[in-house]
């Protein structure tokens, strides 16, 4: 479940800040960033961040990725929080997340 959750999360993801086409080195630039987006996502709920917040919070802080991977915030937060608090402290979903972009 966790997997497909993911899985649906990144087409969604995808769609939403990647044109089609992308060279080997643009596509894992492309990812890199999406999975930057997922791990500072993820550390707002690890510090118990409101969902409602998430993207006020991250924005606040040091953002590694261009400006519109932004509006990826929102698909990834709801993803994220509605995996169990166990499950956010135990996996590393951005290397999750990196792994499924690729294959993508």
């Amino acid at each position: 479940m966790f997997r497909t959750t993911i899985m649906a999360a990144a087409a969604a993801a995808l769609v939403a800040t990647s044109g089609p086409g992308l060279a080997a080195s643009k596509k894992e630039t492309d990812c890199t960033h999406q999975a930057a987006v997922v791990a500072a996502v993820q550390k707002a709920r690890l510090d118990r961040v409101r969902e409602r917040q998430v993207k006020e919070t991250v924005l606040a802080g040091e953002v590694t990725w261009p400006e519109r991977y932004n509006a990826a915030i929102p698909l990834f937060t709801a993803e994220v929080y509605k995996l169990k608090m166990k499950d956010v402290k135990n996996t590393d979903i951005s290397a999750q997340w990196m792994d499924v972009c690729m294959a993508n």
